[in-house]
């Protein structure tokens, strides 16, 4: 077990609590990293191989995302092992028993992430009722089915491509990760005359330089089968996705799908990171001396906690919309400005943005109060 105070800096983690229930098979891990804002907003990631490590760099992230999207809430994030492709009662047992355990960790707000969904949330609005993202039915904002992430990545990239050398009309996409959040990203992209050549999912990788069908794919996905069961295009090996010659690439997965071993291999002009810490630092640093625009992960996929934290406060769909828009729009653009001033990489001027923000927040705590004391340590 891995001690908090590893990662501990100025900003948290607040608290790191191990959930532990044999008689279920539960083990999860819920870091809530900084609440200087507001309760923390995060979601639930389910995998057989999350870790304290990954939950507390997920939880940081979630920290500079609300921080940048300007909510008044801080970052957390949950993780739970197990397959999320498990039967659905053995799911529905671990979420119930998940969010029991935190039933009084009132820092923390419920949301999906990779392996939940709405449906996830709510089984956890009938343990305990803190949750956001809810079912229609419900009365939340279902952003998986809207597609809000996605929506801000289109609004990103095209805020982005001010930066480089090419129009997003005619730009060949590649999606790594054609699931709630790479499909709404390419359909939106598509709607702006970009061309997706290459997606996967994961059981497969399905490439074709003249262009794939978008809404064929996703309902390929519909009928739960993988985008490598398409008719068109060539199927090709996982590896062999980061190669695929492409103007955007939209990691939209697992963290740390480019690395020092491979960014090598990418052949993009822009980067957009549609999932939660998808390079390594050392990738990002590469590509930035390669001259290839990379836009960090919580300025690019906040579209979803925005949607999320609206509908917590009573917001409409469209509201929550326009709001993702404007906000996402305005952050990227701020960002980029910094980046050709200053010569720094994206993520090291979204970093500064973020983090002048959450250390403002923090100076309205009462904490704040002993820190500057005389003789305070």
């Amino acid at each position: 077990m891995q001690d908090m105070f590893e990662f501990a800096d100025e900003f948290g983690p607040a608290k790191i609590i191990h959930v532990h229930e044999p008689a279920i098979g539960l083990k999860g891990v819920l870091v809530v990293d900084n609440v200087a804002a507001g309760p923390s907003i995060g979601g639930v990631r389910m995998a057989p191989d999350v870790s304290t490590g990954e939950c507390f760099r997920l939880a940081r992230a979630m920290t500079m995302k609300n921080a940048a999207a300007g909510l008044a809430h801080g970052g957390g994030k949950a993780v739970l092992y197990g397959d999320p492709r498990m039967p659905k009662d053995r799911k529905q047992l671990l979420l119930r028993g998940m969010a029991a355990s935190l039933r009084n960790e009132e820092d923390y707000i419920f949301a999906p992430d990779m392996g939940t969904d709405e449906e996830s949330m709510a089984w956890v609005r009938d343990e305990i009722g803190r949750v956001v993202a809810l079912p229609r039915e419900l009365g939340g904002i279902p952003l998986d089915e809207i597609g809000a992430t996605g929506w801000g990545i289109a609004n990103v990239a095209e805020i982005a491509v001010e930066y480089c050398d090419f129009e997003l009309a005619g730009a060949r996409i590649v999606i790594q990760g054609f699931g709630a959040v790479g499909r709404h990203t390419a359909r939106f992209l598509a709607q702006k005359g970009a061309i997706m050549v290459a997606a996967a999912d994961s059981r497969g990788v399905i490439h074709d330089p003249r262009g794939l069908d978008v809404e064929a794919l996703a309902a390929l996905k519909d009928e739960g089968r993988s985008v490598a069961d398409s008719p068109v295009g060539n199927r090709i090996d996982a590896e062999a996705l980061v190669g695929v010659e492409c103007e955007i690439w939209i990691p939209a997965a697992r963290p740390d799908v480019v690395h020092e071993g491979n960014v090598g291999s990418l052949r993009t002009k822009l980067v957009i990171q549609g999932a939660n810490i998808p390079f390594t630092p050392g990738a990002e640093r590469v590509l930035h001396d390669k001259g290839v625009l990379c836009v960090p992960d919580f300025i690019a996929n906040a579209g979803g906690v925005i949607c999320a934290a609206m509908e917590y406060h009573g917001a409409t769909e469209s509201a929550a919309m326009a709001s993702i828009e404007e906000k996402l729009r305005r952050n990227t653009r701020q960002v980029l400005e910094a980046v050709s001033r200053d010569q720094c990489l994206p993520r090291d001027a979204a970093v500064a943005m973020a983090l002048q923000r959450v250390r403002r927040a923090m100076q309205f705590r009462r904490f704040s109060l002993f820190s500057t004391a005389p003789g305070f340590v």
